[in-house]
């Protein structure tokens, strides 16, 4: 039989998406097993979604026609297949797992491809979704952490070791700037993700007497910002204009590392573009040079939410 299928899996902290993928981006089948219940046993995960993706592919009726599997994982190597000291997943936060030919054993020698979550969504973007077409952009994902992935000519940079890009770490706030998750200070994803702005809400909730109806709440999320800046809180339309202004700052300091013709948006946070892409914008052309000025563009994601994930790991194995 032909193999023109092939599997995408997006690893995360919690749960790991499933999905048996057609050459034209259909999800023919999809499934969710958990990815934190394992402990520290990284045979017993692989195990497990091995399983899982052989009754996928079972499900979708595809048995002996799946030419690779694509996985998106944080702290994927591409170049090692190793998932390595990766702090939200519990069975490789302190080891180095051999991920990806673990995964092909347990697969009667199928070829696996892993990369980071974010590189995979750049790959998807690129293969499905807004960025069809274009050979130099960066995906920025904006969701509990901010990723990166960034394509050049066409191609993924990985850099000489299979971790580049990670431009959720470039210092956004040069003195004083908050404590980050990676031991720096001051980096872009302690502000712009979707953790920062929730932080960014109960600091200026705290150092102000301005009334908002954030100040009812105990725990404040994005979403809780998001929604009062719908219903016109004043302090969460300034909470996103904040936010905004540093993801413009930023961009216009990526654009003159690789001069993409767009920067692409992905992620729970990307959904208040509406908040966010005005403050964006203005403040990344404020900051370009004349060269650029004008000319770069920022979009979000075409993919469906439900599907991203699957999608961007599927690109990763026709590669192969």
């Amino acid at each position: 039989m032909d193999q023109d299928f092939v599997v995408g899996v997006d690893v995360g902290g919690q749960t790991s998406k499933i999905g048996v993928v057609d050459a034209r981006g259909d999800v023919l089948a999809q499934t969710v097993i958990r990815s934190d219940t394992y402990g520290s046993d990284a045979v017993a995960f692989i195990s497990a979604l091995a399983t899982a993706i052989k009754a996928c592919v079972a499900d979708a009726g595809k048995e002996s026609q799946i030419r690779g599997i694509g996985v998106g994982a944080p702290n994927g190597n591409y170049y090692t297949g190793e998932i390595a000291f990766a702090p939200n997943l519990a069975w490789a936060a302190t080891q180095s797992v051999k991920f990806s030919e673990m995964l092909s054993e347990q697969l009667g020698g199928i070829p696996v491809t892993l990369t980071n979550d974010a590189n995979a969504a750049a790959m998807g973007e690129m293969a499905y979704g807004a960025a069809r077409g274009m050979k130099n952009f960066i995906m920025i994902t904006l969701g509990t952490g901010v990723g990166s992935g960034i394509i050049i000519d066409g191609k993924m940079v990985y850099g000489h070791d299979g971790f580049a890009g990670e431009l959720g770490h470039t210092s956004v706030v040069r003195y004083n700037g908050r404590p980050c998750g990676c031991g720096k200070t001051g980096c872009l994803e302690a502000y712009c993700s979707a953790i920062g702005v929730a932080r960014t809400a109960r600091e200026w909730l705290e150092s102000s007497d301005e009334p908002s109806m954030l100040r009812d709440l105990e725990e404040i999320s994005s979403k809780d910002v998001f929604d009062a800046a719908k219903s016109g809180d004043k302090l969460a339309l300034r909470i996103f204009d904040y936010t905004g202004r540093l993801l413009g700052r930023s961009f216009a300091d990526f654009v003159a590392f690789s001069s993409p013709e767009a920067i692409v948006l992905f992620g729970g946070l990307a959904r208040a573009k509406e908040f966010l892409y005005e403050p964006m914008l203005e403040a990344m052309n404020e900051n370009l040079l004349k060269i650029w000025k004008g000319k770069v563009k920022i979009m979000f994601s075409q993919l469906k939410e439900s599907d991203a994930a699957i999608l961007g790991a599927s690109a990763l194995a026709w590669e192969l």
